[in-house]
């Protein structure tokens, strides 16, 4: 993904979690075509090495292309996309893998949502 330029590339450990795969890795393109492109570059390299998918769905529009190569399912998003799915949240508990060679990202996948405060009745307080 990060050969065709894809922005945002993270790898989430989802094995603990669920079955289906062992990891997911997200990754954003600007444009329908940057998403197709990522895809068959991704799929060129695995191919290459042996690896085919499963499956592979969303080429046709290139908004969201799925590529399932069974342990590993790759999710390519065009941004304004990946934004509404929010798969980071939807997988929260999942371990990020870092890519090498890429920084660390320094915010958190999820920000943290605001602690609503208990009122406390007048009687207490006093």
């Amino acid at each position: 993904m990060l050969d065709k330029k894809a922005t945002d590339v993270l790898i989430l450990q989802v094995a603990p979690l669920t079955s289906v795969a062992d990891y997911l890795v997200i990754g954003s393109a600007d444009s329908d075509r940057q998403a197709s492109a990522i895809a068959d570059h991704a799929d060129g390299i695995l191919s290459r090495s042996g690896s085919k998918p499963l499956s592979v769905e969303g080429t046709r529009s290139s908004q969201w292309v799925l590529m399932d190569y069974g342990d590993v399912i790759a999710h390519i998003f065009r941004q304004d996309v990946r934004k509404h799915y929010a798969l980071e949240r939807l997988w929260a508990d999942a371990k990020r893998i870092a890519i090498p060679g890429q920084q660390a990202a320094i915010q958190p996948a999820v920000s943290p949502r605001p602690v609503k405060q208990k009122k406390v009745p007048a009687k207490i307080r006093a």
